[in-house]
């Protein structure tokens, strides 16, 4: 399988803080267009095997498009179970699409793209970096809640495809704001499973914005635990994307990067019990992964049945707009859930 050379790829991600592009793509962004898919086979490079601890891969896709403003994409959800879905890109931009599968159950295709600009309260489009910076996605019915970083913020928008329009509210996100850094901001915003003890809560986890022990800020929106705590962090791992899992775990997807081993990613279980007001969230690590398997700059997660019951986690990755990174989709099955 092609890949991107590392001395390439390391060259270009010396920072993630200064890969996004100064403004937004807002005026060039079309009404729909097609996106070019091609297949991934295999997660490990060079390797059949498709089991990796208690992941599955099932299958991905490398994602293209002629179109300038396609990538960026930071966070997404299923508005039904692995086909349609929202999601957000850090350039300002909704994003709307449909995957398909082939007759195996393997991912093969993105149809009915299409972007559209985010707006602010007033519904305005501002075009700056600064204050468009979208990272986070939760969706609940007809809301939709996005978290931004820089200009640090949880907004809610009302479900309306082609016509998202102007947030229709904010969000106290709980964190001092003084604790958040400026490109560390939320990153994930998830609902809690209605019938565990977060009672459908709505949870927020920032990048790296760390206490004084090194842990990583979050909050418990409402409900009947709400309250701020934090996650422990650990192997210079940051926070990128997380969804819920039915029993009420929170599945984090997780990267790093560095000179000398380029960029990796990873899947944390984080217990439920430990998510709690004053807690340090911690849990297991399900799956790692290097440059030795089909990654990029993975930033995205969701948490979805097939309908044959099994359980499924879906992830993307970000190019930043570079020619040296790549839009991935991977798809892998959750076993012993």
């Amino acid at each position: 399988m092609r890949r991107r050379l590392p001395s390439g790829f390391c060259a270009l991600l010396v920072s993630f803080a200064t890969l996004c592009p100064s403004g937004t793509w807002a005026e060039e962004v079309p009404q729909a267009y097609e996106i070019i898919a091609r297949p991934i086979a295999e997660f490990r490079i060079g390797s059949s095997e498709t089991r990796f601890g208690p992941l599955e891969f099932i299958g991905g896709l490398e994602m293209t498009s002629r179109s300038r403003a396609f990538g960026g994409l930071s966070s997404f959800r299923f508005l039904d179970a692995g086909r349609r879905f929202v999601g957000v890109a850090d350039t300002g931009l909704w994003f709307f699409g449909a995957l398909s599968h082939d007759a195996g159950g393997r991912p093969d295709g993105i149809g009915t793209f299409t972007m559209e600009s985010i707006q602010d309260l007033d519904g305005n489009v501002s075009g700056e970096k600064w204050t468009t910076d979208a990272e986070a996605i939760a969706v609940e019915g007809d809301r939709v809640t996005v978290g931004f970083e820089r200009a640090h913020r949880i907004a809610e928008f009302r479900l309306t495809p082609g016509a998202m329009g102007a947030a229709t509210g904010e969000v106290d996100f709980l964190v001092p704001a003084y604790e958040l850094r400026m490109n560390r901001g939320f990153e994930t915003i998830a609902p809690a499973p209605e019938d565990s003890a977060l009672a459908g809560a709505r949870v927020a986890v920032t990048e790296r914005s760390i206490d004084t022990r090194g842990n990583v800020f979050a909050a418990i929106l409402e409900g009947p635990l709400k309250g701020v705590f934090t996650v422990a962090r650990s192997d210079n791992y940051d926070i990128t994307d997380g969804a819920f899992l039915p029993d009420g775990d929170l599945l984090l997807l997780e990267r790093r990067f560095s000179m000398a081993s380029g960029v990796a990613m990873r899947l944390r279980r984080i217990s439920a019990a430990s998510i709690r007001p004053g807690g340090v969230a911690d849990g297991p690590v399900l799956l790692e992964a290097d440059m030795s398997y089909q990654i990029d700059n993975m930033e995205a997660l969701d948490v979805w049945r097939r309908p044959d019951g099994a359980l499924m986690v879906s992830l993307l990755s970000d190019d930043n707009h570079s020619i040296l990174q790549r839009n991935l989709y991977l798809e892998f099955r959750l076993h012993g859930e």
